[in-house]
């Protein structure tokens, strides 16, 4: 098998529920690459190695059980540090907010849970997901994997140079203005803003309550489908999200694409 750092997404999930290595294993090979890469880039604020290693024992004792497995079974996730998760650092980006720990849980990291999946740690990010850089006076500036001096694009800094890095699978970013798609562009990587109301964000730290979107940074397209099909749905706690039925992602990938038409905004910026 290739270096586990490199799987996919989808890819690292089916090898931990076929039984070909183990969530520990995917934890190790990311947290070596985290060594490396994370004091030259600045993708990480913070990191729970040891609650890391306490869900990755778990994952790896379900599969040895045979228990009802999820889509995301054993996979170690980081993520834009704006997603509420009780008890655990929640900077949003700011000295303001540098020892706030919320009290409750963001809706998409409770169904990235449900689905299997577990967090280690919370990434780098403008201040209050406000800046098209990612430079952060307090965190310090996240830099570009593929070239140091460049930037990462933000908001979502961390997300899409952790992902680069191959420092997480995928990362859960934020939207207003571009705060996916830019280091999405800038980092190489694949990242979605869904459409307005289609992912919930209770839990998460608002920019904009009128323009704000939820959505995942990753190596493919498939990768951020999957997510998508967990994520996306409405949720009784965030009362603008949308009650459309959530589609097959995945399959859609595999649709005839001709014909398709693509919208470019003129001016955007």
């Amino acid at each position: 098998m290739a270096d586990l750092a490199d799987l996919t997404l989808v890819e690292a999930a089916e090898a931990v529920r076929r039984g070909e290595t183990t969530s520990m294993e995917l934890l190790d090979a990311l947290w070596t690459n985290l060594q490396a890469a994370n004091p030259k880039i600045n993708a990480v604020i913070w990191l729970d190695r040891e609650g890391a290693e306490q869900a990755a024992r778990l994952a790896d004792k379900a599969v040895r059980d045979k228990a009802v497995l999820g889509p995301l079974h054993g996979v170690p996730l980081a993520h834009k540090d704006m997603y509420y998760q009780a008890g655990k650092l929640s900077t949003c980006g700011s000295a303001l907010r540098k020892d706030f720990r919320p009290s409750l849980t963001a809706t998409v990291i409770e169904r990235l849970s449900a689905a299997g999946a577990y967090t280690f740690g919370g990434l780098n990010m403008a201040e209050f997901a406000q800046n098209p850089t990612g430079h952060n006076r307090t965190f310090g500036d996240c830099h570009n994997p593929w070239n140091l001096p460049y930037i990462t694009g933000g908001s979502s800094s961390g997300s899409g140079a952790a992902v680069a890095a191959r420092c997480t699978y995928a990362a859960l970013g934020s939207d207003t203005g571009g705060s996916i798609r830019l280091p999405a562009a800038a980092c190489g990587v694949t990242g979605i803003k869904p459409t307005q109301t289609r992912v919930s964000r209770a839990g998460v730290m608002p920019l904009s309550f009128s323009a704000d979107n939820v959505g995942p940074l990753a190596r493919t397209a498939r990768d951020c489908a999957r997510i998508m099909s967990l994520i996306a749905g409405q949720d009784p706690k965030d009362p603008t999200s949308s009650h459309l039925p959530v589609p097959d992602y995945e399959a859609a990938l595999d649709g005839d694409l001709r014909g398709i038409r693509i919208g470019v905004p003129k001016n955007y910026f």
